[in-house]
């Protein structure tokens, strides 16, 4: 199978590029003394997470159940599920720790502990008896005020630590995320937000250690901030996850550059609207999905920017619009081009390069694989929580 052999709208993944950007992370993480943990909800594909972990990477983060199982019946079983997690999901996280997984989960409240406590003393057996199961647990903390987490100097801190470690469970230490590094712009600003997320989490965990609580392990972790912290002095392991793929976001933010995306889409020209200056193919918004992550930046892709079949960039053409199955290719600064049909005519492919590669992976059950030797590998991934 070649790649003129795929039928369109397609996945498309060059095998090289993601191995490229697999032993970058890997040798970068590597280097400043700390583990690398992927999140492998990016791809939900088991190639792709074998490939993670045979670089040198240790144990994976996932974002769903759903993967932890899918992962764990692949023998992979050292497991962070870095979702604060939901009460009534406790019993099916004990059904698979008692299979054999080493499943951590996350907390960042005094309810959500109460919740694990209550579980790990009296639900899951027959008859209610008392089993004493012990959970693994994080307590996430807010390192930049993006989403969930309790702040390093809070009082909550500490009442959540002592919950679980007086209720029973097994108190593994602390985890961030600076998904505020999406929005900087600057190595500068990379750098100072790597370290903002570093400190804070580390300062978390010397608290609960000088408050006579358990912390081994420290987790924090972003693609952007994993490829610009400085260092990582009291940090035991950095995940990232979009680093696999990477996008036109990462891009944008200043990490990668666009010849190391390796996810794009595949679509076909069929038609063209000259008047209004749009090519038409064959890929929408089921194929993109409907994320606008570069909107914000200083160039913005619209829906993606626009690669020959080849994957070589064609300068200034994007996605402009999309509806769900008609992707509308324009240039950038909207001119009309009468030229448009002859340079692309119908039954030409096109690739976009994706502004967010865990959204339009999302879209697809299975990746084509460009391998080295120019053939092509289909690769299942999954859906569901």
């Amino acid at each position: 199978m070649q790649i003129h052999d795929i039928d369109t709208p397609a996945a498309l993944l060059d095998e090289r590029l993601m191995q490229h950007n697999i032993e970058r992370m890997q040798s970068r993480i590597s280097a400043l003394g700390a583990r690398l943990r992927p999140h492998v909800k990016t791809a939900k594909c088991l190639p792709v997470a074998q490939r993670q972990l045979a670089a040198g990477a240790q144990g994976i983060t996932v974002s769903t159940l759903k993967e932890a199982e899918v992962f764990f019946d692949a023998g992979i079983k050292d497991i962070l599920y870095a979702v604060c997690i939901a009460p009534p999901k406790l019993a099916a996280v004990q059904a698979l720790r008692e299979r054999g997984c080493a499943l951590t989960i996350v907390v960042d409240s005094v309810a959500a502990a109460q919740a694990v406590v209550t579980q790990g003393r009296t639900q899951g057996r027959p008859h209610g008896r008392d089993h004493g199961h012990r959970f693994d647990v994080m307590i996430e903390i807010d390192t930049d005020g993006h989403r969930a987490g309790i702040l390093p100097q809070s009082d909550l801190l500490l009442q959540v630590g002592r919950t679980l470690h007086e209720g029973g469970a097994v108190l593994k230490g602390v985890m961030t995320h600076a998904g505020a590094s999406y929005e900087c712009r600057t190595p500068e600003a990379l750098q100072a937000m790597a370290e903002q997320e570093r400190s804070r989490c580390v300062q978390a965990a010397e608290r609960l250690r000088a408050a006579g609580l358990p912390c081994p392990e420290v987790s924090v972790g972003s693609t952007p901030t994993a490829l610009s912290a400085r260092h990582l002095q009291g940090v035991t392991e950095v995940r990232a996850g979009v680093y696999v793929f990477q996008d036109l976001v990462m891009h944008g933010v200043g990490v990668c550059r666009v010849d190391e995306i390796a996810l794009t889409v595949l679509g076909t020209v069929i038609g063209h609207q000259l008047d209004k200056g749009w090519v038409l193919i064959d890929a929408g918004w089921m194929a993109m999905s409907r994320d606008r992550g570069t909107h914000d930046h200083p160039v913005d892709h619209g829906y993606g920017a626009v690669c020959d079949e080849s994957g070589a960039l064609i300068d200034g053409l994007i996605m402009s619009s999309a509806n769900q199955e008609h992707g509308i290719l324009s240039w950038r600064d909207g001119r009309a081009d009468p030229a448009l049909a002859e340079r692309w005519p119908v039954g030409t492919r096109l690739r976009v390069l994706p502004n967010h590669a865990c959204a339009t992976a999302a879209q697809f059950p299975a990746y084509a694989v460009l391998t080295a030797d120019g053939g092509v590998q289909t690769w299942p991934r999954f859906y569901g929580w």
